[in-house]
Order: C-alpha cells, then structure tokens, then sequence
C-alpha cells in the first residue's frame, strides 16, 4: 500500500510533483545540467562503466561466471588457481608486481544475470575489493540482440589504506588503491577486451567461455 502523501510531506528534501511546480523542478534540473564535470564528482565514490556487446547475454552471463575469464580480459590478473577453500581461487595481479597475489570468489546469479567478483591482494580472508556486473538483454532496451553489460566498483575504504601491509610482498609495492583516479581508464580497456573477445568468438562461431 502507497504511503500517504501527508507522510511523506513531513520527509524534508524531496522532490515530487505534489509539492514542487514543475517549471521549479525544470530550472533545477537546468542548473544542475553542467557541459562537464570534476573528475572527482564523477569518479569519487562510485566508478561505473557500460557498454553494447554483440553477443547473446546468457554467453556473456556464463562468460563472466566462469572466473578463469579474468585471465583473459583483463589487464594483469593471470594463473588463477582454486584453493583448498571451495569456490577461492588465487593467481598474481601484475599490475601491482610480479609476486602480488590476488584472491577471488565469484558470486553470480543466472536468473538476475549478475556476476560479483570478490577480491583482494594478499589474503583471501576479507575479500572487499568488489566488481559488480550486470548483464541486459539489449532486446529489452535497444530493441536489438546483444546485450548490455554495466559494471560498477565502490571506493571501499580500504582503497585509501592497505589493511595488511605486513602481507606485502615488497615494502615498496604501489597499492591498489593509488590507482583509484585511473579506475575508469583502466577498466575501459578491460572492457574493450571483453567486448573484442565475445564480438569476435560470437560472430565466428566460437564457444564464447573455453570448455
């Protein structure tokens, strides 16, 4: 049952049709309309990006399920390995250094279609490094196949302190979260991988995920 208007009339700071003219909500919608915007209002909290793919999106779901594929698309993370923890798998990010490890888990669900990793270098205990994936049925929103893939990171604390810095491999290591402003660069080009990689398996007849 709707919440009465009366109720939410008493909730101070929103915005809705019975209390703010529509010419008012248009010429705040106008002001807070910019031609651009500071990199860290953009990039501060949150660091999102999407695109089109041409590839059916169950493929791209099991695609990203299947975390052997970050070897693949994405920039430095190599030589994944289960451990003995079920579902834990361990491998080297490089763009830290040779000798970093990173810990990952995948948690997906194929009726939502969405795919988390959860990560973290040098111990697989607190996994708080997250990459949130949705996959859309471009069908349904660009009335074309494919699929739309949207993928946000949250600026975890952590990013601003290394938690464990006893487990670095090297004193001097650069942490993952100095990187943070060049998130969205970064995972651009992981993106574009991706998007290379399904386009082109798709479209010559090549099983998307390796068997």
């Amino acid at each position: 049952m709707r919440v009465p208007d009366s109720e939410l009339a008493e909730i101070p700071g929103l915005v809705r049709v019975e209390t703010s003219p529509m010419g008012e909500v248009f010429a705040q919608v106008d002001r807070d309309t910019k031609e651009s915007y500071p990199a860290e209002q953009v990039y501060g909290e949150y660091c999102t990006l999407h695109d089109y793919i041409d590839c059916p999106p169950r493929e791209l779901y099991n695609y990203l399920a299947d975390i052997r594929s970050l070897e693949e698309y994405t920039l430095s993370v190599r030589d994944l390995q289960p451990t003995e923890e079920e579902g834990l798998w361990v491998g080297v990010d490089a763009v830290g250094s040779a000798t970093t490890k990173i810990y990952a888990k995948v948690e997906a669900n194929p009726d939502a279609m969405t795919v988390d990793y959860h990560c973290a270098w040098d111990q697989g205990k607190e996994l708080w490094m997250v990459y949130l994936y949705r996959v859309v049925d471009a069908e349904l929103v660009f009335n074309k196949p494919g699929s739309v893939l949207l993928w946000t990171n949250c600026h975890h604390p952590y990013y601003a302190r290394n938690p464990y810095p006893e487990l670095a491999p090297e004193p001097d290591r650069m942490w993952v979260g100095d990187f943070w402003h060049q998130f969205y660069a970064g995972h651009k080009l992981e993106l574009d991988n991706l998007k290379a990689i399904l386009e082109y398996r798709h479209a010559n007849g090549i099983p998307v995920t390796a068997p």
